[in-house]
């Protein structure tokens, strides 16, 4: 028969059980947190590595797309290079996105490591 109280070790235990799901909670959290930091970096990395793949592309175009001796007096001509430089910004984001020259997981491990670093040093204050 009860008498209706609660007794010590039954709020210590409710207690544990809080902070658990409160220790749940926060890792969580933390996860998602990282998980959305960790998109952002292969975003950012994927983009820079397509940024400076477009810009390589583009020169070597340039150098291989002159003839000596040619005519550039063309009417489409500004339109030929617009269509050119659209067609080697494709390019390049499709390299980049398929792994590109492995620049970009460079980077995103470069990151990543800073990142972790000044989370250890968030943590450790």
């Amino acid at each position: 028969m009860g008498t209706g109280m609660i007794g010590p070790g039954a709020m210590s235990a409710q207690m544990t059980v809080q902070q658990a799901r409160e220790s749940q909670m926060l890792e969580q959290l933390n996860s998602a947190k990282s998980v959305d930091e960790d998109a952002k970096i292969e975003k950012g990395s994927k983009q820079f590595e397509a940024m400076l793949l477009s810009s390589w592309l583009q020169k070597a175009e340039e150098s291989f797309a002159t003839v000596p001796g040619a005519d550039d007096d063309d009417e489409d001509a500004s339109g030929r290079e617009q269509m050119m430089s659209l067609g080697v910004q494709s390019l390049a984001d499709s390299m980049a996105a398929s792994g590109g020259i492995g620049i970009g997981a460079m980077i995103a491990k470069a990151m990543r490591s800073t990142a972790d670093r000044t989370a250890a040093k968030t943590d450790a204050k």
